[in-house]
């Protein structure tokens, strides 16, 4: 891929990731809504057991990798159909 075309993707996809990360957190609310009672055990928080807080950091881990990866390779499909090249490459 040509410096240029890297040097303008670079922005695109912080924004991208950007967005994609607020969507995760967005889609890990809606599940811990079902799924635990309350919100989300932090690992700081005392009235929490091990396994609470575990759960939650697994559960949270997941959506977010599967988020981003998903965002990520539609913004280099996306950027591919718009200038021909990949943007990882």
């Amino acid at each position: 891929m040509p410096k240029t075309a890297k040097v303008v993707y670079k922005p695109i996809g912080l924004v991208v990731g950007m967005a994609g990360g607020a969507v995760a957190g967005l889609i890990f609310r809606k599940v811990w809504d079902r799924v635990g009672p309350g919100d989300a055990p932090e690992p700081l928080e005392a009235d929490h057991t091990w396994g609470e807080v575990l759960a939650a950091a697994a559960i949270e881990g997941l959506i977010f990798s599967v988020v981003r990866a998903a965002v990520q390779r539609g913004g280099a499909v996306g950027w591919r159909r718009v200038t021909g090249t990949w943007p990882g490459d």
